[in-house]
């Protein structure tokens, strides 16, 4: 398991300094915090009334703690360290400084402490994840002008120490006398607890940024206090600070985050990647496990040169894969503040390219209820923001799949199954916005069945009563956010892994002949499956992806918002809709995402792209359904 240590300091009596009113007790609560309800192993509190002088927060005692605290701690890849600080900070000839109890203001090279001192000796103990908690630029100071900031900041993303601060280097960071609190502190805590349930750095950085600003406002102040939040590389934001609060969402972030340090050969950054997943996941995480295994025999057991089979022992290590790059981390994005969600449950699995089962898991995802009417329902479930590389690596997939670019989607919800016959009905029975709708379009009837045969034009308008209905901006999705939410952050060609079965999807599991082509019902080792020739109920399949969609690969085509382009040359990169058509010849075409229960397993991978005519009402397409998603911002009510 995972070690958790801390120091927390908190000064009011300046010796040379104006004395503050609640530092000591911000490091109070703080150590209280963390040693009841985050689990710590171990927290040092100074502060100047502790009966043994040796805890008093002095620069010589400061820094003496902190070299014995880090020789002791003989910390590793997984293990955290967090240094908390309340009271005064300057910044001087472009150095910023912590001011310990002597902290002589005339002096400050000589009495005061370098956050870059602090930072060199934590990260001495071992720990590949340090926290620094700065509320450190505190009102009445002596010396006027920019707080701390400037030089912690930058040595902080050169360092991939995870820093928070309290405040702008600007401006000031108060204390509030009717919380007899800092108002940052107070925010901190409020966020890392059962209030705010912030997980990981991600959320917290959003929770303070809300919050502090909310916590002024509320107690008449005037002031203008931002704090932020430095993790740097990316793949710190998705650090769960604390596992008890951590989603499925949460665990797949660290889990892309550690697939992409796989990918480029960075395999120690990987390993630790693998180990922060498994410490989130309460040490059950079996793809972790296995990760971490297949890791650590690739470290000590370098690949041999290839030989003949007869040459080579039966018992003589081998060269591991690597899996292709698919996938980026995400950024830090401001999620949208949830209320009223309702979470669900379900099955998730993934195979090997024989399509055996190598792991059932249960997964967890947050979503809300649109009523239709006469007991119809909507599924909306939370797809969290994020980045990835969209398209196919070399070596698979077709040209219009390619160049493969990274994409930054915001945080939506989308459609648990694709939209249903029930469901099309309730809708068209609303009031017409732009056209008339079928009320029973489908040629493969059932109420749960995915409603087919509706062109793009007839989706629109579907989208369209419904948020007029609900009051919610509801729209397609689009080209992007489906790839990115198909495959939730996995790295293979389909999100059950390196290839599919007709176990787990509806699509063409027999080979085709088409315009004397031959076309496979299996995809990469898998054996063939069957040929349904029908549409299934949604959910038919009883598993999800990783973020409890179900039905992305097969059954039917999706509709998205994007105009086709015959390759992703000057395509968007913050997850909107390539609506600027360039392709003279696709004019009136637009995207199709998933396969269907008429096509083979290859085009149902999570980056193959087809299109369809947008003009189109009628024909052939029983196979075409759609989807929806609705805009997740900065708050959202169900």
């Amino acid at each position: 398991m995972a070690k958790n240590w801390a120091i927390a300091i908190g000064i009011n009596k300046y010796n040379y300094l104006q004395r503050l009113h609640y530092a000591q007790q911000d490091a109070e609560r703080v150590q209280t915090f963390l040693e009841r309800e985050a689990g710590f192993d171990y927290v040092l509190r100074m502060s100047e009334e502790a009966e043994d002088r040796s805890f008093h927060p002095t620069k010589g005692n400061i820094r003496r703690s902190l070299r014995r605290l880090a020789e002791k701690a003989k910390m590793g890849p997984g293990d955290n360290f967090w240094f908390f600080f309340s009271g005064h900070g300057i910044p001087e000839e472009g150095c910023d400084y912590l001011m310990p109890l002597d902290g002589d203001p005339d002096d400050i090279k000589e009495s005061a402490i370098a956050i870059s001192d602090i930072t060199n000796i934590l990260r001495g103990c071992g720990a590949d994840n340090v926290v620094l908690i700065l509320d450190a630029c505190r009102q009445g100071g002596k010396k006027a002008g920019k707080g701390i900031g400037d030089q912690t900041t930058e040595m902080a993303r050169q360092t991939g120490v995870i820093s928070f601060f309290s405040c702008s280097p600007n401006q000031y960071s108060y204390e509030i006398p009717e919380l007899k609190q800092g108002v940052f502190t107070q925010a901190l805590l409020e966020g890392l607890s059962v209030q705010g349930r912030c997980a990981t750095v991600e959320r917290l950085n959003e929770y303070l940024t809300r919050r502090v600003p909310e916590l002024i406002r509320e107690h008449g102040k005037q002031h203008q206090q931002t704090p932020y939040t430095i993790a740097e590389p990316v793949s710190k934001s998705h650090l769960i600070l604390l596992p008890k609060y951590a989603t499925t969402a949460d665990i797949l972030s660290l889990k892309t985050d550690a697939f992409e340090a796989q990918t480029e050969g960075n395999l120690e950054l990987a390993e630790q990647l693998w180990i922060r997943v498994l410490a989130a996941s309460g040490g059950s995480d079996l793809q972790a496990i296995r990760a971490i295994q297949r890791i650590g025999i690739a470290l000590h057991h370098p690949p041999i040169q290839a030989k003949p089979a007869h040459e080579v022992p039966s018992s003589a290590p081998v060269a591991l894969e690597r899996p292709q790059k698919s996938i980026t981390p995400p950024p830090v994005i401001a999620t949208p503040v949830k209320s009223g969600l309702k979470t669900f449950s379900f099955d998730g699995v993934t195979v090997d390219k024989k399509g055996k089962e190598t792991e059932r898991r249960k997964g967890e995802a947050e979503y809300f209820e649109e009523d239709l009417g006469d007991g119809v329902t909507l599924a909306m479930v939370y797809i969290p923001g994020g980045t990835f590389m969209m398209g196919s690596p070399e070596g698979e997939g077709d040209h219009d799949e390619k160049p493969q670019h990274r994409v930054t989607v915001p945080p939506f919800f989308m459609g648990k199954y694709p939209v249903t016959q029930a469901q099309w009905r309730q809708v068209a029975k609303l009031p017409k916005v732009k056209r008339d709708l079928k009320p029973d379009p489908a040629y493969f009837k059932g109420a749960d069945r995915p409603v087919e045969q509706v062109s793009w034009y007839d989706t629109e308008e579907f989208t369209a009563r419904l948020a007029q209905k609900a009051g919610k901006s509801y729209r397609l999705p689009s080209e992007a956010e489906w790839e990115y939410a198909c495959r939730a952050g996995t790295a293979t060609p389909f999100h059950f892994g390196e290839t599919i079965t007709t176990d787990l999807a509806n699509y063409r599991g027999t080979d085709w002949e088409y315009e004397g082509k031959i076309y496979s019902g299996s995809y990469a080792d898998a054996p063939k499956g069957i040929y349904r020739e029908e549409t299934t109920p949604v959910g038919y399949f009883k598993v999800a992806n990783a973020f409890g969609l179900y039905d992305m690969h097969g059954n039917v085509w999706e509709w998205c918002l994007d105009d086709w382009h015959n390759n992703y040359q000057g395509a968007p990169e913050d997850g909107s809709a390539w609506v600027n058509n360039n392709d003279n010849d696709n004019q009136s075409r637009v995207v199709l995402r998933g396969g269907s229960w008429l096509i083979n397993p290859a085009y149902c991978r999570s980056a193959f792209r087809d299109n369809y005519d947008i003009l189109e009402r009628g024909g052939n397409n029983d196979i075409i359904g759609f989807r929806v998603v609705c805009v997740a911002g900065r708050t959202f009510n169900p």
